[in-house]
This record gives structure tokens, C-alpha cells and sequence, in this order.
């Protein structure tokens, strides 16, 4: 009993020590659609993004939120216009304090929702942006303790810094946006498995020639789980169209992992598995869970066996006080991101060309080599270890 109520308390204070981590970035509103925003020249905008969205979650109750973090009973479907500011940096989502206005010249600022009644209006849009944009369009699936809001930004954000050249599609499920319902998001997670599988197929349906996914923390269970049935139902690939799937900090247990990858099978085009030991957000998850999390697993060479590239950022400089979103806050992380989905071959297949790749990589987004000095990448075949001079 008494080790019982030790746990219990340790579990506790790391939960309280999350969300006073979590707590220095929060906005204080999910206010997608801003009232009191500042008007900003044409100058001043660096990029406007159009995300296109799926939700599993049921529309908000007020209206600047859009969506809120209950859960709906089917698929709706919005678009989203963005702005990104010249006084953006790479790697981080610029976003007002709380009671602060919205400046889209040194924020990001949502200035139109489109809402679609019905799923085939949504894909008529969809397509002609597809189109517009040869092909190719990018699922993003978000993570644990993520509001509407903060699910669009981040979207934008991730195609904005990667330079990814074609149609960024955001499904987002309902997440409570709060560190205190793990359960209650891990619950919707698995709610919006399906859902998923729809909207793969939907964007698949809507032209898309390329589909590349990148999923994070809980997102990669939704995503992990859609893309298993669909290979149970015969249709892993999407009619040929899955481009690369990329699973950063999945905040799943290693042996479901392993479960969901042997259900796959050796992917055509490997998965990239992001993960860090010094995850301390999904360190907490495993304690919790009393096992491993698959983003926080050490034996790479174990993992890759199973079909799949694993980029082990253990030692790169990461973005947020948890080590949690290195992948997408990191500016060299984010470029190279960027550079696989545009090109699989543009960063090299040997040890010495990925050195190569990241030194160019870091000089082209004024960061020295060192933000991004000891990247491990194991593959089925090999262990590279990609250490850039300091």
C-alpha cells in the first residue's frame, strides 16, 4: 500500500511539474478567430498558408473558437487561412500572451474559417488546391493536450518552416487541451482511428497523387491505427498514393507499437520514427503507463528491424523545455523534415553525406552545426551517426 501511495504521489508532482512547464507557453484563449487583431502591411506577411481541415470534434460553443475540444459525432470540415510573419523565426509559433491583441506582423493569424456542409463541397475545394499544387498534399495529425487553435498554427507552421510544396491538410481530433485529460485525449485518440482512414481516403479521392503524413505524440496512435486497417482492409498504400510517413515522439507502448508494425508489414517506403531519450514528456507518459513509449525507446537498432528509419534526436537541441516537439522547433529538424518530404534522396543515404546535408542545412537558416551535432539515424541496414563539426 505504501509503494502504491508513493507512486500515486510521484505521478502527481510530475503531472503538476507538466502543466507548470506547459503553462509558459499558453496563450490563456483558443480564440482561433481574433476581434481585436492589428492590421499589418503586405510587407510585413512572410506567407499565407490555406489549411485545409478534418475534425473529430464538435463545433465550439463560441464561435471565435470554431471547434472546441468535445467530441463530435461525425467528420466536419473547414479551411483555414493563415498568415505567417516576416518577423517569423524557424522553428517557433509565434502567438500573443493572454489579453494581448493579435499582430499578424509578428504573429500568426488566422484571417478566414470556411465552414463545408458536406464532405463532397469540401473535396471540390480540396481538389482544385491539390491540383494547384501538383499533387501533393501533407496529413498532419497533432498530439496530446492540443486545443483547435493550437492544432492550426502548428500545422502552418511545420509546412511554412519545411517548405513543403503542396497542400497542408490538418485532421485534428478532440483533444481536451488540457494536461490534466490524458485519458480523456488518449479516449478520443482512439475514437478518431477511423475518421482518419476516411479522410486519407477522402484526400486520396480528391486528387492527390502524393500523400505524406506526419503525426505527433498521441496523433501518431490515430495515425498508426488507420494505417493498420487499411492494410488489414488491403489498402495500405491508398491505391499507391502513401508518400513518406513521418512519426515524431510517437506517445505510444513500444510493444503495441511493435504490434501495430508487424500488423502493417515492412512498410515500401520506410517510416521515419523520430524519437529522443531525453523526452521528458514522454519519460512521465512511461511512468505512468509503467512501460516504455515507443518515442522514448533505446534499442533503434530493435525498432528498425521492423521495416522502419529511426532518427534518434537525443542529442540535438530541442525547442520546448520537455524535448518534446525537437522535430518541428528545432530549425535545422524542421528544414530537414522539409527536405526529405520534398525530396527523399536530398539528404543523402552515407554518414558523410548527411554530415554534409545538415551543415548546409544549418548555414542556410543561420544556426551553427552544433544546434544539430549528434543526429543517430539506424536504418534496417546500417547505423549511421551523423555528428556535425562543432
Amino acid at each position: 500500500m505504501q509503494n502504491r501511495n508513493n507512486k500515486r504521489l510521484t505521478i502527481a508532482v510530475l503531472l503538476a511539474a507538466a502543466v507548470a512547464l506547459g503553462g509558459c507557453t499558453a496563450t490563456g484563449s483558443h480564440d482561433l478567430v481574433a476581434t481585436n487583431a492589428i492590421d499589418a502591411s503586405a510587407g510585413a506577411i512572410a506567407g499565407a498558408h490555406s489549411v485545409f481541415v478534418a475534425t473529430t470534434r464538435a463545433p465550439a460553443k463560441r464561435p471565435q473558437e470554431v471547434f472546441d475540444g468535445e467530441r463530435g459525432e461525425t467528420l466536419s470540415f473547414a479551411k483555414v487561412d493563415v498568415t505567417v510573419p516576416e518577423a517569423h523565426e524557424i522553428g517557433k509559433l509565434e502567438r500573443p500572451g493572454s489579453g494581448r491583441k493579435v499582430n499578424p506582423a509578428k504573429h500568426f493569424a488566422a484571417t478566414n474559417v470556411s465552414l463545408f456542409r458536406s464532405d463532397s463541397s469540401f473535396r471540390a475545394t480540396l481538389a482544385a488546391d491539390i491540383a494547384r499544387n501538383g499533387g501533393r498534399a501533407l496529413v498532419f495529425i497533432h498530439g496530446y493536450n492540443t486545443s483547435f487553435d493550437k492544432a492550426v498554427y502548428r500545422a502552418t507552421q511545420i509546412a511554412h518552416d519545411a517548405g513543403y510544396p503542396g497542400t497542408p491538410v490538418l485532421f485534428t481530433w478532440a483533444s481536451a487541451g488540457r494536461v490534466v485529460d490524458y485519458v480523456y485525449d488518449n479516449n478520443s485518440a482512439t475514437i478518431a482511428r477511423n475518421a482518419l482512414g476516411d479522410t486519407l481516403r477522402l484526400v486520396a479521392s480528391a486528387g492527390a497523387k502524393r500523400i505524406d503524413i506526419v503525426a505527433h505524440s498521441m496523433g501518431n496512435w490515430v495515425a498508426m491505427e488507420a494505417l493498420r486497417q487499411a492494410a488489414v482492409q488491403g489498402d495500405r498504400d491508398f491505391g499507391g498514393r502513401l508518400g513518406d510517413v513521418v512519426l515524431a515522439s510517437p506517445d505510444i507502448d513500444i510493444d503495441v507499437f511493435k504490434s501495430q508494425l508487424r500488423d502493417y508489414g515492412p512498410p515500401d517506403r520506410p517510416f521515419i520514427v523520430v524519437t529522443s531519450a531525453r523526452d521528458r514528456a514522454l519519460n512521465i507518459s512511461g511512468f505512468i503507463a509503467g512501460r516504455r513509449r515507443a518515442g522514448d525507446y533505446v534499442d533503434a537498432k530493435d525498432m528498425a528491424s521492423y521495416g522502419v528509419i529511426v532518427a534518434d534526436l537525443s542529442n540535438v537541441g530541442a525547442g520546448d523545455s520537455m524535448n518534446h516537439t525537437t522535430f518541428a522547433e528545432n530549425p535545422v529538424m524542421v528544414r530537414m523534415l522539409g527536405a526529405r518530404l520534398t525530396d527523399a534522396d536530398a539528404l543523402g543515404e552515407t554518414e558523410s553525406e548527411l554530415t554534409d546535408s545538415i551543415t548546409r542545412l544549418a548555414a542556410g537558416v543561420g544556426q551553427t552545426v552544433s544546434s544539430a551535432a549528434a543526429v543517430v539515424i539506424t536504418t534496417p541496414a546500417a547505423v549511421l551517426r551523423v555528428v556535425a563539426d562543432q
